[in-house]
């Protein structure tokens, strides 16, 4: 059984920094791509950043050269570093495996004044 824990979120103020982590049990994780996805209130949810198994990074435009993702094989986990936060960026943030159904349980993420 696949599981994917999420940490790291909270309040910051405008232009502050976050990092979240997500820890993924099992082996399926360092051959998969794995994805950041965040879901505002009342919105769809969005796909943020993705990272293949090789390191290859990809973004979405509104956060490209704020948030960087990155995974660490060796200990089963997957970053976000969010930097110059704006209060846009306020959602509740989830990892998965890419191409599977395998969903953390999400971390809020605030940003407000």
């Amino acid at each position: 059984q696949v599981q994917l824990v999420e940490s790291g979120g909270g309040l910051v103020q405008p232009g502050e920094s976050l990092r979240l982590s997500c820890a993924a049990s099992g082996t399926i994780f360092r051959l998969n791509g794995m994805a950041w996805y965040r879901q505002a209130l009342g919105k769809e949810r969005e796909l943020v950043a993705t990272i293949t198994s090789g390191g290859i990074a990809n973004y979405l435009d509104s956060v490209k050269g704020r948030f960087t993702i990155s995974r660490d094989n060796a200990k089963g986990t997957v970053y976000l570093q969010m930097n110059s936060l704006k209060p846009e960026d306020t959602a509740v943030y989830y990892c998965n495996i890419r191409l599977t159904t395998y969903w953390g349980q999400g971390t809020q993420v605030t940003v407000s004044s």
